[in-house]
């Protein structure tokens, strides 16, 4: 599907939501939580009560919605009750300090802020002026707070879908901010249906006997469009959980609601394979894993691959276009590679120039289609520098082979030079997790009597007794000597940012 094929008016909700009621699909489940499933027609009907809550509190079309809420009903319900009244949502992480939370309620400007007791109290340390709190869960309210399930009671439960069409923006999606403050790509209602068609639909083939889990919380677009928008696309199902990610939870989880698609990232996929129970797990259900985030290694592919035996399509996207634009394919996967470009998209490796750089060279990776976002949110410098028309510039390295599939060679920005040689810290970690010792491992640069070198922080494996030494020799007898690691560190955890990925900044500043 292409832009020029949407209709000129197109509501997010009823495209996913109402038009499964409207279809006579009112009855199949669209959400599976700890209370029970979810039908379409509960899940409309909750809807409609939200927004009609959200209206009454003065929310109006284009008004940024900013949730702080944990994963279940009330986060999917809100989020599609503030799109059918055409207001803008944005989501950010439920364990986040109080002055990041002031971050994003000034940068986003949200009069009304959804959050629950998981985040009640830093959330009221953070609001300032007259924004108002819509409190999921029982508490005791203070000025400006409202629960949700005592105004969502009263409030009817029809609702008229906002005239909102393709262009309009409708979704805030934050990077990651390993690098700087997190920033909004502003997104028009267009892009979640497009990347449904492209991605979901022309990639996986999601259908209506899908039942999706997300390892990702929902605040990580990853994880919300694959479990909560793309399934209703096609009529299926996604799974909710509030708690915290483990690997022991996505065992039970699988155990208990059978899901066919697994949305992962590497890091989850690790700590799977290196469970001590991993070898008694009953993964049959699943019909593939999903990877992004992060580069998936081939050697962590190939341990997950032995573990499970469950088909793994990875693929490479950005908040900067909205979803995921370079996949494997199920069954014509290659380990090691990010894909093709999905449909709907194409891909180009470029040099400083802007020219095409032949097959095998690396370059920077250029991404072209209609999901791409419109703008970062107040930063006009960055955007030029980012976004031309419907092509994003991704700062991402990769090369090409002949056959169009992409392999990922880590970010411009963090190559070191290390004798004068220009290193990629991920070439060295994808080396790393391949040893049996090794759960995960990040690799930054220090400066050493002027001199650049490379610092190894790994994870052990539970159980395992590596050296320091063992592991630089396990890379250097596998890459090229300028590439073993000066120094490797054992550390109990590595910093990540609050959609899983590596934080690398925090990394560099254990250095």
């Amino acid at each position: 599907m292409r832009y020029e094929d949407l209709p000129e008016r197109l509501n997010v909700a009823d495209y996913f939501v109402d038009r499964n009621v409207a279809d006579g699909h009112g009855a199949r489940t669209a959400l599976l939580t700890a209370a029970g499933p979810t039908t379409y027609a509960q899940l409309a009907a909750r809807v409609n009560r939200i927004g009609n809550v959200l209206l009454e509190l003065g929310v109006r079309r284009g008004d940024r919605v900013l949730l702080a809420l944990s994963d279940g009903v009330e986060f999917v319900a809100t989020w599609y009750a503030a799109q059918k009244i055409g207001a803008v949502t944005a989501e950010v992480y439920t364990f986040l300090p109080a002055k990041d939370y002031r971050y994003f309620l000034d940068y986003t400007g949200a009069e009304v802020v959804v959050v629950d007791p998981v985040t009640l109290d830093r959330m009221r340390e953070a609001a300032t002026g007259r924004r108002r709190l819509l409190v999921v869960g029982a508490v005791e309210l203070r000025a400006n707070e409202h629960d949700l399930a005592t105004l969502a009671a009263q409030a009817p439960d029809t609702l008229d879908t906002a005239p909102t069409t393709k262009d309009d923006v409708a979704i805030w999606k934050f990077t990651t901010g390993s690098t700087g403050a997190p920033k909004a790509c502003v997104h028009t209602a267009a892009s979640p249906v497009l990347s449904h068609h492209c991605y979901a639909r022309g990639v996986l083939d999601i259908g209506a006997e899908d039942v999706v889990l997300p390892v990702p919380k929902l605040f990580f677009g990853y994880a919300r469009d694959l479990a909560a928008l793309y399934p209703f696309g096609a009529g299926g199902a996604g799974i909710a959980f509030p708690e915290r990610t483990t690997a022991e939870r996505i065992f039970e989880l699988i155990a208990r609601h059978r899901p066919t698609i697994l949305v992962n990232v590497p890091t989850m996929m690790s700590a799977m394979v290196a469970h001590p129970e991993a070898s008694t797990q009953d993964l049959s259900c699943l019909r593939l894993c999903t990877s992004a985030g992060e580069a998936l290694p081939a050697e962590l592919h190939r341990k997950w691959d032995a573990a499970f035996g469950v088909e793994v399509v990875d693929g490479i996207g950005s908040s900067e276009a909205y979803h995921i634009y370079i996949s494997n394919r199920p069954g014509a996967a290659r380990q090691g590679s990010c894909g093709q470009a999905v449909p709907g998209y194409t891909a180009r490796v470029v040099d400083g120039d802007g020219n095409d750089v032949a097959d095998g060279e690396v370059g920077t990776l250029e991404v072209t289609g209609g999901t791409v976002a419109k703008e970062y949110y107040q930063d006009a410098a960055k955007s030029a520098v980012t976004y031309r028309g419907d092509t994003v510039h991704t700062g991402d390295l990769f090369s090409r082979d002949a056959d169009g599939f992409f392999t990922y060679h880590g970010r411009a920005d963090d190559l070191l030079k290390v004798g004068g040689i220009w290193v990629a810290p991920s070439e060295i970690e994808h080396c790393l997790i391949g040893h049996p010792d090794v759960l995960e491992c990040g690799v930054v640069g220090h400066e050493s009597d002027g001199l650049v070198r490379t610092r190894a922080y790994v994870v052990l494996r539970e159980g395992a007794d590596g050296s320091p030494e063992a592991l630089r020799t396990y890379v250097g007898e596998r890459l090229s000597g300028h590439k073993r690691p000066h120094e490797v560190v054992f550390v109990e955890e590595l910093p990540r940012t609050s959609n899983g990925k590596l934080d690398r900044r925090a990394l560099r500043a254990l250095s």
